[in-house]
Order: C-alpha cells, then structure tokens, then sequence
C-alpha cells in the first residue's frame, strides 16, 4: 500500500472512531462534536478543554487535531485499543471525589483547568490500586494508563494488597544483562557497577573489572509501593582511593509493565502473547520499543536503553513482575 493510501486509510480508521455515539461530545466536559484528541490518552476534547490539556504538557497530554494534523499509525492505533471517551473515562473518572463537579461546556476556563488536572496529571479520581503518581518531570515519559480497550473492564477489578502495614503492590525482579560501549573513567577503561534505585531502596551489581562491555546477567529484586516512582538505573566506575564516578543514567518506566500485568491477572492462564509496549520517545532513553510480554506464564519486559548525561554507554535489562501471591 502506497504512503498516500496508507494515510488515507488510517484518517478514516479515525473518522470512524470518532463517529462512535461516545466520542460525538466532549470527554471532559460533554460539549458536541469534538475535533481534538489527546492521543497518548485516548479521548476526544473540545477546542476549550483542548487549550487546558495543551497546558499539561505533551508528558501528560499530547494533543492532536483530528483533521489538520499528521497521525503516526501507532498514535492511531492507540486511540483504536483504548476504545474512546466511555472506555477511557471508566477508568478516569471512575471515583470523581468530594469537592469536584465535571464542567459542561459552558463552564469557565478555571473550572475545566482544575477538573482536568486533578483528573490526568493528578489522577484524583482513578481507582486507588491503578493511581500512578511517578513524579515524572520532562525527562521522563508519560504517566498515562495507556490501556488496551479489551482489558478496561476487567482492570477496574484488580485491587493493590497489603503486606503488613506497608501498601505494597508487588515485586519488580530486574535482571541486569548487560552493558555496551560504556564510557571510559580510567586510563584506557572503566570498573563499571549498576545502581537501581526505587523509592528508599537501592541494589547493585556486582563490579566488572576493566570492562566496556560488561556481562552481568544478574538479578536483582525491589519492591513496588502502591505509589511507585520510575526506577533510576545509574552506572558507575568503581574507584578504591576515591568517589566512584558515574558513567551515565537512565529511567526506567515501570507503569506500562505493571497496568498491563495487573489487567491481565493471573498469567499463566494465557499462552505466550503479547500484552504492552512501552513506546521510544524523545522524553525517554529508550533505544527501541519495549515490549511486554507474557512469556511462559510470566510477565517479562526486555528493556534496551541508551544512557543520558554521558558520552556513550547502553545497558539491556530484563523485567518481571511478581505479584505479592505469587
């Protein structure tokens, strides 16, 4: 298929959605025949509540016109799994809590400005064990859900569990694989060790000797609060007399692999698939997409990313998440 035909197609792939009697008003404050949408949210907006999402910040919100602007196929495809404005707002405003009203299309900027923020960037009214409150600033990706519309439903139902008085949700075992083309801290070569950091917890590797391409294929586990921040992948160069020197860091995401595991259930129920993907980004250090799978009845990631602040370095990971029963 041609480029021409190919974009023709998925314009009216979008159309279509559109046209759905759910995405004829507004997501956020009902007003008819929206033109905009955020794509990485999966809704469509009216040109009022499209101003407020634009002042979010593409890391929240990235807001494209449903006529004028270029769509990527993947963008499409996104709106096309999320479902629209009802599937997306099952999960949004699922608990809209004491002292908000949703705005109708004639309220002020100030009210659509508050509703909008407490609901996407605050996520005031998510179901508790869903809420993904990651701190994320510029450097770091979307904090969205980013669910697949056949799994909206049944995600509502999961719940986070307790282990003891800490609210955990789970266990992220991180398998440092490997580094390439790491950056040079001593003479003619670096001592590299990874630190993973979650919250108040820290684990490393092991060191590897005067190595630029170290293999560490270890695994390393930290546990995941209900309200978890990215992990913060560092590399350093071990130093005997004096502070080790870093050698460049990434963040990892870890919301795509949780929402996609938890929405999913008990994995080995299902055969080897494909359940989420963690989308490249200019925001985020990801060399490739990443993909989640269900491989074996478990939940796997595999993680290649290029290291920031340095001048050369990327490291592979794999992920696993491992609820608390399992």
């Amino acid at each position: 298929m041609s480029g021409v035909k190919r974009a023709t197609s998925a314009k009216v792939r979008l159309r279509s959605l559109l046209n759905q009697t759910d995405n004829r008003t507004c997501a956020d404050c009902g007003a008819s025949d929206p033109k905009w949408a955020s794509a990485n949210i999966g809704v469509f907006l009216c040109l009022k509540c499209c101003g407020v999402h634009r002042s979010l910040g593409t890391h929240i919100s990235k807001v494209l016109s449903v006529a004028l602007d270029e769509w990527s196929d993947e963008e499409i495809e996104a709106m096309i799994e999320v479902g629209g404005n009802s599937a997306a707002n099952s999960i949004y405003e699922a608990h809209i809590t004491e002292g908000y009203t949703k705005p109708g299309p004639n309220a002020s900027n100030d009210e659509r400005r508050r509703f909008i923020r407490a609901k996407y960037e605050q996520q005031e009214f998510v179901k508790a064990s869903l809420r993904i409150t990651s701190g994320r600033d510029s450097s770091s990706s979307s904090n969205q859900l980013n669910l697949s519309g056949k799994i909206l439903d049944t995600i509502l139902s999961n719940s986070s569990q307790n282990s003891g008085g800490v609210e955990l949700i789970g266990i992220l075992k991180v398998t440092v694989e490997k580094g390439t083309n790491l950056a040079i801290r001593d003479m003619m070569t670096s001592d590299p060790y990874v630190l993973l950091t979650l919250g108040q917890q820290t684990v490393r590797t092991t060191v590897k000797s005067s190595n630029l391409n170290p293999v560490w294929n270890e695994e390393l586990m930290l546990s995941v609060p209900t309200n978890y921040r990215p992990v913060k992948l560092q590399v350093y160069d071990h130093d005997t007399f004096s502070a080790d020197d870093i050698m460049g860091e990434a963040e990892i995401d870890i919301q795509p692999l949780i929402t996609s595991a938890m929405s999913y259930g008990d994995p080995q129920m299902f055969g080897d698939m494909q359940i989420g993907k963690w989308l490249k980004s200019n925001d985020n250090a990801l060399i490739e997409d990443s993909i989640i799978n269900i491989v074996d009845g478990r939940v796997k990631q595999e993680v290649s990313l290029r290291l920031q602040k340095v001048e050369s370095g990327e490291i592979d990971v794999e992920l696993e998440w491992l609820p608390l029963d399992q």
